[in-house]
């Protein structure tokens, strides 16, 4: 088995200080930085996401694989830099305005990271000016929107409706979640994807950038 396998299943089985000594002697090897990323740390966050997916692992597992991920990014990120690898695309995220619950969020978020996604968080109780302020100014090409409270979920109208008004639908989608959320909803309000939990988010996150 060669190193990056033995990366890939380290990151599996969220052994961060593996990853984090692995990482560092594939780099000394050495192996391209992308390659690592890619076929190593991405490539065992991709079984994560599946895994959970398919209920045979749980939240706790994810979160120890994200954190394995994060140990051996930290190495490899001066690297990436200097090959000035972008990311996928940009996600702008967010628990809108009057709702303060981000668990959900937070695992959308991780789980997009390790699909390649950079993540910008702008944490909760976020308003629809907030969220396409962010949008454009980090030229994001997904909003997405989590809510717990069905008294928030009219502030994911408000987000598209804005877009709208100002031009913007189409150019930047949106993507919501949340428990109350479904895709009745979604489609209701001109929603461009609906994730009813973190790995069907990150499925339509990918196909909206085919759209």
């Amino acid at each position: 088995m060669d190193i990056i396998q033995h990366i890939s299943n380290a990151l599996q089985t969220g052994s961060d200080q593996e990853v984090e000594k692995l990482v560092a002697e594939a780099l000394e090897i050495p192996l391209a930085a992308k390659t690592i990323l890619e076929e190593g740390l991405l490539a065992g966050m991709k079984c994560v996401g599946d895994r959970f997916r398919e209920h045979r692992i749980f939240l706790p597992d994810v979160l120890l694989a994200a954190r394995a991920m994060d140990s051996g990014i930290t190495l490899l990120k001066p690297h990436l830099l200097e090959m000035k690898i972008e990311p996928r695309a940009r996600v702008v995220m967010g628990t809108v305005q009057g709702d303060l619950h981000d668990l959900g969020k937070n695992l959308v978020s991780i789980m997009l990271e390790g699909a390649g996604f950079e993540i910008i968080d702008l944490g909760r109780d976020v308003s629809p000016g907030q969220f396409i302020e962010a949008a454009q100014k980090n030229n994001a090409l997904i909003i997405g929107m989590s809510a717990l409270l069905t008294t928030t979920m009219p502030v994911m109208r408000q987000v598209i409706e804005l877009l709208d008004q100002r031009g913007l639908k189409g150019k930047i989608h949106t993507l919501i979640g949340g428990a109350p959320v479904t895709s009745q909803f979604a489609a209701e309000i001109g929603a461009d994807g609906y994730g009813f939990d973190a790995a069907k988010a990150v499925e339509m996150a990918q196909n909206l950038l085919e759209v």
